[in-house]
């Protein structure tokens, strides 16, 4: 048995479920969290992102300033960002598939920001209804 857990941009969920149901996945855990990743250190990167960033924040509900202050603390790492963890249990035999299946979903032309997935072992687990364990609990 393996846990793969997954950390995904917020906007590719709906492609993230399907993409699971469509792998044969039963059931997962999707979960809202903060953090971030590698920072960007390629300087035209991060003046273009900070400009499409801006562009996106207009001025109409908050102040210019404080618009530049939240966008620069998300360039320079102090800020974290949203995203979406998922959790899936799997029989070792699927995990290369839903692996693959998480791929394809979230890869991006972005360059930056598309996600980790974690594979981890799972020494067992237990179906609290039919007291089921090993392979059979998932």
């Amino acid at each position: 048995m393996k846990e793969i857990i997954a950390v995904i941009r917020m906007n590719r969920t709906n492609a993230m479920k399907r993409a699971l149901v469509e792998a044969g996945v039963v059931g997962f855990t999707a979960t809202r969290v903060l953090g971030r990743g590698k920072l960007v250190d390629d300087p035209a990167v991060i003046a273009e992102r900070r400009e499409r960033l801006l562009a996106l924040a207009g001025d109409e509900v908050v102040e210019p300033a404080e618009t530049e202050q939240l966008v620069d603390g998300f360039l320079d790492g102090s800020r974290l960002f949203p995203r979406r963890l998922f959790t899936i249990m799997a029989h070792d035999g699927d995990v290369p598939r839903i692996v693959d299946a998480i791929m394809k979903a979230n890869r991006t032309t972005n360059k930056v920001g598309d996600g980790k997935i974690f594979v981890l072992p799972v020494l067992d687990a237990v179906r609290v209804r039919t007291g089921e364990a090993g392979d059979a609990a998932l």
